[in-house]
């Protein structure tokens, strides 16, 4: 499979990126050689290997979840820059 210009013009609309038409160009190239790189995975045999989640074997890596001493909320309000006695105040991101 290779990438066409449009697809990286639409992956780049997705995620909202403004590429100028040198850097599509080149971003072309690059993706397609990454996704050449992916297709040669397919060609290795799986049969026999089970699915999983994490190369190694772990089990419960967190910590357990304890109250411990932290900053009083007028420390942790300190230096914001918009703030009333308990909150952070920031403007609304409503919107596209």
């Amino acid at each position: 499979m290779s990438l066409a210009r449009q697809d990286v013009e639409k992956v780049s609309l997705l995620a909202r990126l403004q590429l100028s038409p040198q850097e599509l160009d080149t971003l072309t190239v690059q993706l397609g050689a990454i996704v050449g790189y992916v297709e040669q995975l397919s060609e290795l045999n799986t049969d026999g290997v089970e699915p999983m989640a994490h190369a190694l074997d772990l089990s419960n890596v967190f910590r357990s979840d304890e109250v411990a001493p932290s900053l009083s909320c007028k420390e942790a309000l300190a230096n914001a820059p918009h703030h009333d006695a308990e909150f952070y105040l920031v403007p609304a991101v409503l919107g596209e």
